[in-house]
């Protein structure tokens, strides 16, 4: 296969899918179903079994996720955890890429506004989805819904840009724009996994701080940030 060229990665991050696994805390055999259709033990045998088309194209036959890729595993994930069924979320998933007319929808600020009214939108569909997924569906949204504008930053004509994972007044992001993504500290860019590591290491927060030129609470946000990934 064709190897992703250097602008094919330009401002879209990228991910192997042990570190999207890392991040998301998904599976790695789930994030490669819902991109690839590889089997998994959720759903029988499909024509499709796809839910999306990645962003990147793969590098060596080897497969990797983009920035809005791991974000959409993070929204699938949240669902299927408050119990949504697989049919109904396959289903809104389907409506919403084609009103939006993108294969990230749950990535727009628009599927934040109006996701429960396309989820009543199905109901009224020869879609074979019983009235009690979604009610259900329609109960969940919200809740599902709310944590993640707490850690999402979206852009003036509403496309996501940046992930919070501790929320927009800690030090942490991920943006696809610098470092390809990688989790880093926002004013300077250097990454968590450095910081962590020197942590390990025996150094003290005040060392590391002078070391990098950061504050102690980036350095202890991002030493936070690690650990809650590795409980």
């Amino acid at each position: 296969m064709t190897a992703a060229s250097p602008s094919d990665l330009l401002g879209k991050g990228i991910y192997t899918v042990p570190e999207a696994s890392r991040l998301s805390r998904v599976s790695q055999r789930r994030i490669r179903y819902w991109l690839k259709g590889i089997p998994s033990e959720e759903i029988a045998e499909s024509t499709d079994r796809r839910l999306w088309q990645g962003e990147l194209r793969p590098m060596e036959d080897k497969f990797a996720l983009g920035f809005l890729d791991l974000q959409e595993v993070r929204f699938i994930d949240a669902f299927r955890r408050a119990g949504v069924s697989w049919h109904l979320l396959r289903a809104a998933h389907g409506v919403a890429r084609k009103r939006y007319d993108i294969e990230h929808p749950f990535c727009t600020r628009h599927f934040v506004t109006d996701g429960g009214q396309i989820i009543e939108e199905i109901a009224a569909k020869p879609e074979g989805i019983e009235s009690e997924e979604v009610v259900h569906g329609q109960r969940v949204f919200p809740q599902v819904i709310q944590p993640f504008l707490r850690e999402l930053e979206f852009s003036a004509d509403d496309q996501l840009v940046r992930w919070w994972p501790l929320g927009p007044d800690r030090a942490v992001v991920l943006d696809p724009r610098r470092q390809f993504g990688q989790p880093i500290t926002a004013r300077t860019g250097v990454a968590t996994e450095i910081l962590q590591a020197a942590a390990k290491a025996g150094q003290s927060i005040e060392e590391i701080a002078e070391w990098y030129e950061l504050e102690p609470d980036s350095v202890r946000d991002a030493i936070a940030f690690e650990l809650a990934l590795a409980a």
